[in-house]
């Protein structure tokens, strides 16, 4: 069965892709930049005008869905992805001017200092952690799709220095001397700024970009719905704050943000989310899924090595969508180099329900 959906015109797929690889990579649990050809052909089959991207993480699926044509709404609960998709989907015509990047890298204009004091010999070099504050003491001053992107700019380019791009350990064990690696905070950040500046186009339909927790999201109706939530592992957890808290902080200036100061690397107390953990998993995608019930599609990304198993999944969606289908994404993720890394390899699923 098709999908009778309101369509508005689109780029052919060459276009969407390109424009969608303009988006700046940042190293992100489960991002999607590998599997944009295999996403942009089920939205394109999906069509529709307006969709809802309602775990943004990185924001490359919400950027590929306005690359797409449609009207999104982005949503995610943590703050620093939710103010990347601000930069990148909901603004659509404002770049950081010239001028305004050289007033971010002036000196600090108030003399902060606590990112440097707080996180001396965890992360990053003293001059880094400086720039850090005294690039903060900056944003402060600036409002609006502005203030987005040099904070998107100053999460990515903290991102590229550290090595494996997350923050759950101390040291520099993992240097390995590639480029980002050998910048300067501020050549990142100036390189960054450039890279989301890129990013700014108009599609002709208005997007927004959320911070909220997906029960908290309008129902909408929209015609397609895009979920990908944490996968919840067999074992241990899902737990993106413990993986991007220094990011999380950093987007903020860690204000209203507590800092478990027994934790050696300074982590933000996490965030819970049902759909980390396998004993609430299964509640909670069936509570989602009842939700956007009235959506005229509903996408679910998932692994093959999270609970529940596909066949659960495929029941829980068809409560609410008459037509459900399971598609298997040509592709494997493989974790690490070493000699067992081929156990460690998944697949990604695609479950989709229509109407």
């Amino acid at each position: 069965m098709t999908l009778d959906l309101p369509t508005v015109p689109t780029p052919v797929a060459s276009e969407i892709l390109t424009r969608a690889a303009l988006f700046p990579r940042l190293r992100y649990m489960g991002s999607k930049y590998r599997l944009a050809g295999s996403l942009q052909r089920v939205f394109s089959e999906l069509g529709g005008s307006s969709a809802l991207d309602a775990f943004s993480g990185s924001g490359f699926v919400s950027y590929l869905l306005k690359a797409q044509g449609y009207a999104v709404t982005s949503n995610d609960f943590l703050t620093f992805s939710s103010i990347i998709a601000r930069a990148t989907v909901q603004n659509s015509t404002v770049t950081l001017p010239d001028d305004a990047v050289e007033q971010l890298c002036e000196p600090n204009a108030d003399g902060r200092d606590f990112i440097a004091r707080k996180f001396a010999g965890l992360y990053l070099s003293p001059a880094d952690l400086a720039f850090l504050d005294s690039a903060w003491s900056h944003v402060d001053l600036l409002a609006g799709a502005e203030r987005d992107i040099a904070i998107s700019a100053l999460v990515l380019s903290a991102a590229r220095k550290q090595p494996r791009g997350v923050f759950t350990y101390t040291g520099n064990r993992y240097d390995d001397g590639r480029r980002d690696l050998r910048l300067s905070m501020e050549e990142q950040f100036r390189l960054r700024v450039a890279d989301y500046n890129r990013t700014v186009f108009d599609n002709g339909a208005s997007s927004a970009a959320l911070n909220h927790d997906v029960a908290d999201i309008p129902a909408g109706p929209y015609d397609v719905v895009y979920l990908d939530p944490p996968y919840a592992p067999p074992s241990d957890d899902a737990d993106y704050m413990k993986r991007y808290h220094f990011l999380e902080g950093l987007s903020v200036y860690w204000r209203d943000r507590v800092i478990m100061e027994e934790t050696k690397t300074k982590k933000i107390a996490k965030k819970f989310t049902p759909f980390a953990y396998k004993r609430t998993v299964e509640d909670a995608l069936a509570a989602t899924f009842e939700k956007f019930r009235d959506s005229g599609a509903i996408v679910l990304s998932y692994s093959s090595n999270a609970v529940p198993g596909p066949q659960r999944i495929l029941e829980l969606l068809a409560a609410v969508k008459p037509h459900v289908e399971l598609r298997e994404i040509d592709h494997s993720y493989s974790f690490g180099t070493h000699a067992t890394a081929a156990r460690n390899s998944v697949r990604e699923y695609l479950f989709i329900g229509r109407d």
